[in-house]
């Protein structure tokens, strides 16, 4: 009879069941392998209501897991150990029993600009007045419209490559579209790239990978933490604390940018009114390294509260509150 220390552990492992999804929950299997070498993996796939309905506006359908909520019954249930989400994805308030406990190094957290066949070689102000840029996000067009007033936005949604196809019809609406760099490289369609939108703040999370598990669950805590990357850790934690104070969604027009020099955080941040008339950026840094990991996220944390309070003294609430939910 096998012992108990003779039986390898299973960690049930779960995602969305789209390309993207699955391309980076492989990524984080291979990483937990690399650093456990005697567990096994099973994975379980799954679509959201953010999946499921394609048809309307992200932002029209509400925004509090909207990517989430059905994974995060499965792990309630004890159905997975843990699951891998796109961070820009997770709410800020997670249920009572879940934990964020380990966000992954962060890929490029840039949008990017994607021109169709036919616009190749050209960039956004080169495009005639009216031309259409598709985009699912308020984030985007927000900034987009104080930045090229003369071009017009329609929604599109559906996975990467869905969108791709969408562009290159010959009776596509779209001039060109503006997704996030992350998953454009993760899914290999780095190619397609026209302009990297350096211009843009970027949504809080993106890029990054957000690791949840039970909270009382000691035995998956002891695969998983090795997933965390410290520098965006602090990062993501400042950024997601700066939309938790502003009470911000997924789908509110609130960018942000943070940059490392040495062991300060720098964040920046814009809230922008969905038509573009209105907006008010801020920044502040922050010494946040140094001590037990638990005070650099306490210092983390801090920076992103109190960035939170400089915007809204400066107008962001009016912006925010007038926004539709």
């Amino acid at each position: 009879m096998p012992t108990t220390t003779d039986i390898q552990p299973v960690l049930r492992v779960g995602s969305r069941d789209s390309k993207l999804a699955l391309v980076q929950t492989e990524h984080v299997i291979d990483l937990i392998k690399a650093s456990h070498a005697g567990v096994t993996t099973e994975l379980e796939t799954m679509k959201t209501i953010g999946d499921k309905i394609l048809d309307v506006a992200m932002n029209k359908i509400g925004d509090k897991g909207l990517f989430t909520k059905e994974l995060e019954l499965a792990l309630d249930a004890k159905a997975i150990d843990v699951v891998v989400h796109s961070l820009k994805d997770m709410p800020t308030a997670l249920p009572e029993n879940m934990q964020l406990v380990a966000i992954t190094e962060r890929e490029d957290p840039r949008d990017a600009l994607i021109m169709s066949q036919k616009n190749r070689g050209k960039v956004l102000k080169d495009l005639a007045p009216g031309s259409v840029i598709g985009t699912g996000s308020v984030r985007r067009v927000a900034q987009l419209r104080r930045l090229y007033p003369h071009l017009e936005f329609k929604d599109v949604r559906g996975n990467l490559n869905t969108r791709l196809a969408k562009l290159d019809a010959e009776d596509s609406p779209y001039e060109a579209l503006i997704l996030a760099v992350a998953g454009i490289k993760r899914l290999g369609f780095s190619d397609r790239i026209s302009q990297p939108l350096d211009e843009l703040l970027h949504a809080v999370g993106q890029g990054a990978l957000g690791i949840e598990i039970r909270a009382d669950d000691t035995q998956t805590l002891e695969y998983v933490k090795c997933l965390n990357h410290r520098p965006t850790r602090l990062a993501c934690l400042a950024e997601r604390e700066l939309m938790r104070a502003l009470e911000g969604g997924c789908s509110v027009p609130i960018g942000v940018r943070t940059t490392w020099s040495q062991d300060r955080l720098l964040l920046k941040a814009i809230v922008a009114s969905p038509d573009g008339k209105k907006a008010v950026e801020a920044e502040q840094t922050a010494s946040v390294l140094g001590g037990s990991d638990e005070e650099e996220d306490a210092r983390a944390v801090k920076l992103g509260r109190e960035l939170s309070v400089a915007m809204r003294e400066k107008g962001a609430g009016e912006i925010l509150d007038a926004i539709e939910h």
